[in-house]
């Protein structure tokens, strides 16, 4: 529980944005690695993830790497109401996560406490976040209200970057499946050598890639203000398709540990089914996740389809994705 604050008045900052999307997909790039490592903190220097768990009193842990130094971050997630609510407690920290001063202000607060509260007006979404330091001292709450400025404006480039994140995904996508038609895949998650892989099932299976072929990290259309891509993983690829007998398609991506993957046997591989219908997509998600584990639940994503993933009482991975619009 956050104890109040030793100041008589607590300094408090409040930020507003819109996005034009809805709540669903805005909130879910919050609950991701892989979409924070993309979108989180300033754009000049690069977010790598290096613990990720989202769920109340787990943690997203991360560095950036800035030109002179490392610098260190944490989330202690504490109320997670998807998709409405979320609060954590944001700190910098050292490589193991402990709690550290700012590096750029020793009197910074050492804990910042979050609320973010998702709303949806015709398909817009609204967040109102309200951070406050806990339990700061005078010169503490006093260099909170000093930088408060500067802090909107950081999080106003911040949630630019955002917008653009979820931009160029959503072109992704629409790029490579144009129709309703059904389909099923096999969706495989590699820690770094899916190239190799796939060009193994290529000369195989002797088919043709699907789409532009390998479609990878650093070959996302580049924006005046987008996120920097990590120099290390321009090279993964992104997105990958792959006929191979009968009509079904192997998909694949690289999964690094740095966007917050932990691959083992049993999670790097998902069966894909992607019926023409809403109708038909909630009734084989609810027939596969009974008995079993949801894992995401099925609903309209930023990507632009109803999708939903789950463990079925097998223990098989499953992912459903419908592109039919809701009426």
């Amino acid at each position: 529980m956050t104890t109040q604050p030793q100041t008589s008045i607590r300094p408090e900052l409040l930020i507003v944005r819109e996005f034009n999307a809805p709540k669903e997909m805005v909130f879910d790039a919050f609950a991701s690695g892989e979409a924070l490592a993309r979108w989180w903190g300033p754009v000049e220097f690069p977010t790598t993830v290096l613990a990720f768990d989202f769920k109340p009193g787990g943690m997203f842990h991360y560095k950036m790497d800035t030109p002179d130094q490392v610098w260190y971050g944490r989330f202690v997630y504490n109320q997670i109401h998807r998709p409405h609510l979320l609060e954590f407690t944001s700190s910098f920290s050292d490589a193991n996560a402990g709690l550290t001063r700012a590096p750029f202000a020793a009197d910074w607060p050492l804990e910042i406490f979050n609320r973010i509260v998702f709303s949806e007006l015709n398909g817009k979404t609204t967040i109102k976040m309200m951070g406050y330091p806990v339990n700061p001292n005078e010169a503490e709450a006093k260099m909170f209200n000093l930088m408060s400025e500067n802090v909107q404006e950081g999080f106003g480039k911040t949630f630019s970057q955002l917008e653009r994140y979820l931009e160029a995904k959503t072109d992704l996508r629409n790029s490579l499946k144009t129709t309703n038609k059904a389909r099923t895949s096999t969706y495989l998650n590699f820690p770094g050598n899916t190239e190799e892989a796939m060009l193994f099932y290529k000369s195989i299976f002797k088919t043709e890639f699907n789409g532009n072929g390998f479609e990878r990290f650093g070959e996302i259309p580049k924006k005046e203000g987008n996120p920097p891509i990590p120099p290390e993983i321009e090279h993964l690829i992104l997105h990958i398709e792959l006929p191979i007998l009968g009509g079904h398609i192997l998909m694949a991506t690289d999964a690094p540990e740095s966007m917050g993957f932990k691959l083992q046997t049993g999670n790097n591989m998902n069966i894909c089914i992607e019926p023409e219908t809403r109708v038909e997509t909630k009734r084989l998600f609810d027939a596969l996740a009974d008995g079993g584990t949801v894992t995401m639940p099925l609903e309209d994503m930023f990507f632009g389809a109803y999708f939903g993933a789950c463990t079925d009482k097998y223990g098989i991975n499953w992912m459903v994705n419908c592109t039919e619009k809701s009426e």
